[in-house]
């Protein structure tokens, strides 16, 4: 493409883009004199590209650890940064943002909104465990994480990922064989949680300068060979369970109206205590009260005795024969025909 110039000055030996290597070369020893040579042309070249060097772009999420010699200098945020020429300071971009995972037991094939995981079994080592009821486990999981100090990460541990590997499977292997196997497949959130924490605090000791984001624990079962006997295992413990909710279900019916019974028979029988004791103390008062005034008055209280004593005994005996001592027989005194006539009464 020509150079289209309208002052009439002569354009530039770069303006024609489709000039060859060797065309540029003869323009630039013209502008440059007769002494210029290929090697001078070589030489700045190196020192433009040298000069270029210095400068370098940090992208937002990132980070760059500058090294002088191979030694740790500084560490550069995003934007455009100076540094000393490439062979006095090396830079190494590190993403400080982005969200690194590590597998266990599974790999991710596609992922998206139906993830695709590569089978299980070949990653079985790394998922099988031993619960703490000595049952075994198929506990796959995921580890997120963040590279939150980048000279820790470069420089203190040899292999991160493998570091962060082995302590993973520890402290999951620790976590899951303080559960049963009940706890492992029911309670994920609270056994995620905990290896975590514990996570956390290994990576901190082990100054590898990462952050655990989240712990995702997957759906936990167990080994094939096993899968019959375990569903047998859950079965009984289900019939067990059964039979202890229906006893305590009887318990409840029985043991409350037992006890109520029991306080019923109570209550009754202080009832009945309290009524004697009453009836006796009043007896025990009428007797206080007889005895005083049989005191005072012996013969009148005597006498009132023995009439009200006749009083009350007397109507129950029925027909009364009274016998005066003096009297000779008794025949005028019995009616004897009194019950024959009136049985002949119609």
């Amino acid at each position: 493409m020509p150079w289209q110039d309208n002052s009439g000055r002569q354009p530039p030996p770069w303006a024609n883009m489709e000039l060859t290597a060797e065309q540029l070369t003869k323009q630039l020893k013209s502008m440059l004199g007769k002494g210029f040579s290929g090697i001078w042309l070589i030489v700045i070249v190196l020192a433009g590209l040298w000069g270029i060097s210095c400068f370098y772009t940090i992208q937002p999420g990132e980070a760059g650890v500058v090294q002088r010699f191979g030694k740790f200098v500084r560490i550069t945020g995003p934007g455009l940064n100076l540094k000393l020429p490439a062979g006095l300071e090396t830079l190494t971009k590190v993403r400080v943002q982005y969200v690194y995972t590590e597998e266990f037991g599974i790999r991710t094939i596609q992922a998206g909104v139906d993830t695709e995981y590569s089978p299980s079994r070949e990653y079985l080592n790394e998922s099988l465990m031993l619960t703490g009821d000595l049952n075994c486990a198929v506990v796959p999981w995921i580890v997120q994480f963040r590279l939150a100090d980048p000279y820790k990460y470069l420089f203190k541990v040899r292999d991160v990922k493998k570091t962060l590997r082995d302590l993973s499977e520890a402290v999951m292997r620790q976590v899951v064989g303080d559960r049963s196997i009940n706890e492992v497949i029911t309670e994920r959130l609270e056994i995620a949680t905990a290896v975590k924490v514990e996570l956390q605090k290994a990576v901190n000791e082990a100054d590898t300068g990462i952050t655990i984001v989240t712990v995702e624990l997957k759906r936990a079962t167990v080994p094939d060979p096993v899968q019959p006997s375990f569903n047998e295992v859950n079965q009984s413990l289900q019939e067990k369970e059964r039979m202890i909710y229906e006893a305590r279900e009887a318990y409840n019916k029985v043991v409350p109206e037992a006890s109520g019974e029991a306080q019923r028979v109570l209550r009754e029988a202080e009832g009945y205590a309290l009524e004697r004791i009453n009836q006796a103390k009043g007896d025990a008062a009428r007797f206080l009260s007889l005895w005083t005034e049989y005191a005072n008055a012996k013969d009148v209280t005597r006498r009132r005795l023995y009439l009200e004593a006749m009083q009350d005994v007397l109507p129950k005996l029925g027909k009364t024969y009274i016998i005066d001592p003096e009297q000779g027989g008794l025949l005028p005194l019995l009616n004897l025909g009194e019950k024959l006539t009136e049985e002949k009464k119609p």
